[in-house]
């Protein structure tokens, strides 16, 4: 593992091997941004550069992920026995390896069984990470803990963390990776030094799609819809990306709606419609409520006249995109949006997901027919 192999980042890098050349290297830190920017493969090049000086071999153990000083924290299922990260150590570390630029969908889908219960760090995680960090070191030197997705950790864990982060233990060094600090506590954040990380410079992400890609405009579609994300751009070359999925469902919902003015009876196919999407995870259901806001958005853009803004046309089953788009104006968008972030709201803290996806549902046939 060396800094070249992380996908651009070269101000980030710098950065981070300035503070440990001038001896800057602060307790706790925080990294924000999306996982496939580059988080989490930046916080273990800064991690084995520290641990190296302290112990040339270091390199080996922490590329496998299996140095004895570095610590990893991770969500995992609500409702497992014994809700810790190192239960599922293996599954995870197997992933990272395979993808560091891996996210909580590839997570979810790696933790295969459980798909709709949502993760979380648990009160219990927060106290055996305090167990283990307060042991002596086993090379002598520097402790390290990178706590992946700590935005993920439930109030009870977050209050308790926090004490550990007021009082951590000596020569241990704290890196928290978080894809937003919405829902994180501003005491957190206060006691942290944060570091927010870009996307990928889209030169340098253009030109990894194009070591897999040879088709130039292929290359330039995916890195569009990648927005500076690896791990996106992984999927869509790999043609697992979720909007396969999505499409189908994004176009039954919006001719439902469409037809439901004239035809009430309709409706039914709605809740049925919705009953579909609630059996998914609850990670599936928030990543097509993200996909919805961007076509949405893309639809606004399109009607506007600002065309070459619009990386991505839903054309599948004979959808007719520009017909669809001149209904999106600003009589309906943020109507639209405000529902789909409160169906997000409601879907975070555990509502009826039915209910919800069918609410949500309905309400669409009134906004897509507001006139301008």
């Amino acid at each position: 593992m060396k800094w070249d192999d992380i996908i651009g980042q070269d101000q980030i890098k710098s950065v981070l091997l300035k503070s440990i050349d001038n001896n800057r290297i602060s307790h706790a830190q925080l990294f924000v941004g999306k996982m496939g920017y580059g988080t989490l493969p930046l916080a273990l090049l800064y991690a084995l550069e520290i641990l190296k000086r302290e112990h040339s071999e270091a390199e080996h153990k922490v590329s496998s992920l299996n140095h004895m000083d570095l610590h990893f924290s991770f969500p995992i299922f609500k409702g497992e026995k014994n809700a810790l990260s190192q239960s599922v150590f293996n599954i995870w570390r197997d992933m990272i390896l395979n993808n560091p630029y891996a996210d909580y969908q590839d997570w979810i889908s790696a933790l295969s069984g459980n798909e709709n219960k949502q993760i979380f760090i648990s009160p219990d995680e927060i106290s055996a990470i305090t167990q283990s960090l307060s042991l002596k070191t086993f090379e002598g030197g520097t402790k390290i803990l990178i706590i992946w997705g700590a935005e993920k950790m439930s109030e009870n864990a977050a209050n308790k963390f926090l004490k550990f982060l007021e009082e951590p233990p000596e020569k241990t060094v704290i890196i928290l990776l978080a894809t937003s600090t919405d829902n994180m506590l501003q005491t957190i954040l206060s006691r942290c030094q944060i570091l927010n990380i870009p996307k990928i410079n889209d030169d340098t992400l253009l030109a990894k799609i194009s070591e897999t890609i040879e088709d130039e405009s292929l290359a330039r579609e995916i890195l569009i819809q990648a927005q500076g994300d690896y791990n996106t751009a992984k999927r869509l070359i790999n043609h697992e990306a979720a909007d396969q999925d999505f499409e189908d469902y994004f176009i039954q919902w919006v001719r439902t709606a469409f037809q439901a003015r004239s035809k009430p009876q309709v409706l039914k196919d709605i809740i049925n419609w919705a009953n579909t999407i609630a059996l998914w995870s609850t990670e599936k259901q928030k990543n097509f409520l993200n996909y919805c806001t961007e076509v949405f958005r893309l639809a606004l853009l399109q009607n506007y006249g600002t065309s070459e803004l619009v990386y991505k046309k839903i054309m599948k089953n004979n959808f007719n995109w520009k017909g669809f788009s001149n209904f999106i104006s600003g009589a309906n968008i943020e109507g639209i949006l405000n529902e789909i972030s409160q169906t997000h709201l409601h879907l975070v803290r555990n509502g009826n997901a039915k209910i919800l996806w069918t609410d949500m549902g309905i309400k669409l046939t009134r906004y897509l027919h507001l006139k301008p």
